[in-house]
């Protein structure tokens, strides 16, 4: 058996014991430090993959994110990202406190996800990269994806190499590309790459993203409001924010800000850190989101956010909804453990499982 499939059947097996033993919620709180605010993640909502989105573990069916809904609205009590702010004021947090939030600017989080949403009464932040509104232009991920399910991984490679003076290592799989490839890259070098993906494939970007309807219209995004929606950043191009210089800011922090603002018609006061790696949130970057006015600034580590945690550093649980006991797993018993490793260590060490690669 590798590895992998030897961890996740120690999961599945430890999942099931906890969750069935009586008193499973008080049994966690022995496993690590005390939990101010759970955070789930999800992107995708969609019935099948598509070549736009297979293989980067970010869609999940209807009938799975419904079963995490009801997971959520029975055993934890659901928040708005006011009530979180109001912690910072002095305010405290109702028991088991769950903030749902989603990634990147897909449409089905609106046509799927926000029905649902409403229907069991869980309320949400959508963070939102305003550059792919209206499908005039593909997300990285999504044309990357698209790439690789449709011209093969050797297109990938050639089009790596129009970048790198020296042979960049081979990638075999679409983790290679995420968790090894992108975040080495500067944002020049990123759309020389993209650049070249859509030569070597033979891609006219726009007529593609137009015929994928993947994202969000303006007119959902002001939409999103009426489901208890609010919407974040998540810079304007989904962008790796560690090589990101402070003149960079402008361009991806400030000018989503902006436009996300002025077409919601809302307050954009919450920052979600593409890919989720505390790496990208540099200090640069944290002081400045700070002086922009974002109040809150989530990652995605699977960590538990403990009593005191800092506002500017929240993280976020994303799970695969493999039935209530792994979601209890995911939610309160390996996000305790990660907390603990990392005071015992003094930094995060994530196992690539733990990170959603195109968060």
């Amino acid at each position: 058996m590798s590895s992998n499939r030897f961890r996740r059947a120690a999961y599945d097996l430890a999942a099931r014991a906890l969750w069935r033993m009586p008193g499973s919620f008080e049994i966690a709180s022995v496993f690590g430090p005390s939990y101010l605010l759970r955070c789930v993640l999800f992107h995708d909502v969609c019935a099948a993959e598509t070549p736009f989105t297979a293989g980067m573990k970010v869609s999940t069916t209807p009938a799975k994110f419904e079963a995490a809904l009801k997971f959520l609205s029975t055993y934890y009590t659901p928040v708005r990202l006011e009530d979180v702010l109001d912690k910072a004021a002095g305010q405290e947090l109702p028991k088991r406190a769950v903030l749902l939030t989603f990634d990147d600017a897909y449409a089905s989080v609106l046509e799927v996800a926000a029905p649902l949403c409403r229907k069991y009464g869980v309320p949400a932040v959508y963070f939102v990269n305003a550059a792919f509104l209206n499908n005039q232009r593909l997300a990285p991920d999504n044309l990357i994806c698209y790439v690789a399910n449709t011209r093969g991984m050797d297109t990938i490679n050639a089009a790596a190499r129009a970048v790198k003076s020296a042979e960049p290592p081979q990638m075999r799989v679409l983790s290679d590309i995420f968790s090894n490839f992108l975040p080495s890259l500067t944002l020049a070098e990123r759309e020389t790459f993209l650049e070249a993906l859509r030569q070597m494939g033979e891609i006219t970007e726009e007529r593609l993203a137009q015929s994928s309807g993947l994202y969000l219209t303006t007119q959902q995004l002001r939409s999103l409001a009426s489901f208890d929606f609010e919407i974040g950043n998540h810079t304007y191009t989904h962008v790796h924010c560690r090589h990101l210089s402070p003149a960079e800011f402008g361009g991806e922090i400030d000018r989503n800000q902006s436009e996300l603002e002025s077409l919601s018609r809302t307050k954009v006061r919450s920052f979600s850190q593409p890919y989720g790696s505390s790496t990208d949130l540099t200090n640069e970057l944290a002081i400045h989101l700070q002086r922009t006015g974002h109040k809150a600034v989530f990652l995605s580590e699977s960590v538990a956010n403990r009593r005191g945690s800092n506002l500017l550093h929240l993280d976020r649980v994303s799970s695969q909804v493999e039935g209530d006991d792994r979601l209890f797993l995911e939610l309160e018993i390996l996000p305790r453990v990660r907390a603990v490793r990392n005071l015992l260590f003094g930094t995060a060490r994530i196992h690539p499982e733990n990170v959603e690669s195109p968060s």
